[in-house]
């Protein structure tokens, strides 16, 4: 296994979902093979208004040849692994490229910087993540603990040599987990949505400065949903509960949907907003996907 990087741009001609799948041309196979059960972070040059960096990460479960496309292949992304970063990373900073990888001996950028599908050292993949993920504490020990006391020969063990590898390896374990997952997902959804509800469009921070909506998955993380913008919306709690228990809904127009099972219909149209649509941001491409917003519909939606 190793990791890699892919180059993704919004406009991609690919047929591209992040989250969940990667097409690629067969000269990129053998290499990308190799991140089959490891994790690849995701590029977009920062060439015209939408270049983002280094954005997301996300593994690898397998690789097919795509069949509606001869001479493509697909690399299939385990389900719920996506994670963007809270703050997408330039191709090069204060301190020179971060990708170190894509350098010549002579410290120049090589043409290995150009290629879609190209592997990356665990020490390069960890660079970008803590750019993208600055407020994590650091996992190596801190210098300068006090040392053990004598506890008498027998009792003591030698300590084993310290294992860089592993706990470079281990890192993306500590920024994958639940509780750093939740916290960038709401991060990035009430950020889009400028902390308003997309339903009631009512905007409420309280004297903390905390913002009031929640961030909701519409395909939720039990059913495999992934924390991706545009897997989310930002919604007021009485309106996030109506929502997860399939009362109110979206059109793929982004039309709010009322259940004909809930018993006050007429006080839950008072809490939409008037023109009974959804307020989702102005960038197409951070408003809800179609295949989430289905999938509410079918699973979830009380009709």
């Amino acid at each position: 296994m190793a990791r890699g990087v892919f180059l993704h741009r919004e406009d991609s001609r690919y047929d591209d979902l992040p989250t969940e799948r990667y097409q690629f041309p067969q000269q990129y196979l053998s290499r990308a093979a190799q991140f089959v059960g490891d994790w690849i972070i995701y590029y977009e040059p920062r060439r015209g208004p939408t270049g983002k960096g280094y954005y997301a990460i996300a593994r690898v479960e397998g690789i097919v040849p795509d069949p509606s496309v001869p001479g493509m292949h697909v690399a299939l992304i385990e389900p719920a692994s996506y994670l963007p970063l809270e703050r997408p990373v330039p191709f090069s900073g204060a301190h020179g490229v971060v990708e170190r990888g894509v350098l010549n001996d002579a410290g120049r950028i090589s043409g290995r910087a150009q290629a879609a599908v190209r592997p990356i050292s665990i020490e390069d993949f960890n660079r970008i993540l803590n750019l993208g993920m600055p407020e994590q504490e650091p996992l190596l020990p801190r210098a300068g603990l006090p040392t053990e006391p004598d506890l008498g020969k027998g009792l003591r063990e030698e300590p084993a040599p310290f294992a860089f590898e592993d706990v470079e390896r281990e890192r993306v374990a500590v920024y994958t987990s639940r509780i750093v997952r939740d916290r960038i997902f709401r991060r990035k959804v009430l950020e889009v949505y400028d902390s308003r509800c997309a339903i009631t469009g009512l905007k409420f921070i309280n004297g903390g400065g905390r913002a009031e909506v929640e961030a909701a998955h519409i395909k939720p993380v039990e059913h495999h949903g992934p924390d991706d913008i545009r897997n989310g919306l930002a919604l007021s709690g009485t309106v996030h509960w109506m929502f997860d228990r399939g009362l109110i809904s979206l059109s793929d127009d982004l039309d709010v949907l009322v259940s004909r099972q809930v018993n006050d219909i007429e006080s839950v149209w008072k809490l939409v907003n008037e023109s009974r649509r959804a307020a989702v941001p102005r960038n197409p491409a951070q408003r809800p996907h179609p295949n989430y917003l289905g999938w509410h519909r079918q699973h979830c939606f009380k009709w």
